[in-house]
């Protein structure tokens, strides 16, 4: 005769079987949802970086503007005299002076005149009535006064 399994074990085994195949499936699901919200956090990491880079780059942009809008009202209190780089490089080319020579009629060095000419810096507040001055002056005018200026000087 042939001894029959013990149906307690046979039993226990299937249900444990089972069980697992069960908790299988469950699992899956979950690793599926873990990775989708692992994938939503990096995106949404990525969009805070590039909030505050974002945000850097205009609080900078403020701080840049503060003193345009400082270097504004400078020129208001200087009687409402304009100041461009542009503008003075024109000049200077249209009275035909090297930067020295114009430094010399503003009361400047010829570097001065070539770093307001570049936008690097802006003119104080005292060279900008010479310059509107200069804006009035033909090319005569201003070669006579740069001859008496050098000739003080030498």
């Amino acid at each position: 005769m042939r001894a029959m399994p013990n149906i307690a074990a046979v039993l226990k085994t299937e249900i444990s079987r089972i069980a697992r195949k069960e908790m299988r499936s469950e699992i899956q699901s979950l690793k599926q949802a873990v990775s989708t919200q692992r994938a939503q956090i990096a995106t949404l990491k990525k969009r805070a970086e590039t909030a505050e880079r974002l945000l850097r780059q205009l609080s900078k942009g403020a701080a840049r503007a503060t003193p345009a809008k400082a270097a504004a009202e400078d020129d208001e209190s200087a009687g409402g005299l304009r100041f461009s780089a542009k503008g003075l490089k024109s000049l200077r080319i249209k009275l035909a002076l090297s930067a020295n020579d114009m430094g010399l009629l503003l009361g400047a060095t010829g570097q001065s005149v070539y770093n307001w000419e570049s936008g690097k810096v802006r003119p104080h507040a005292k060279h900008l009535p010479a310059i509107a001055a200069l804006r009035g002056q033909g090319k005569k005018e201003v070669a006579k006064r740069l001859e008496a200026l050098q000739a003080q000087a030498s």
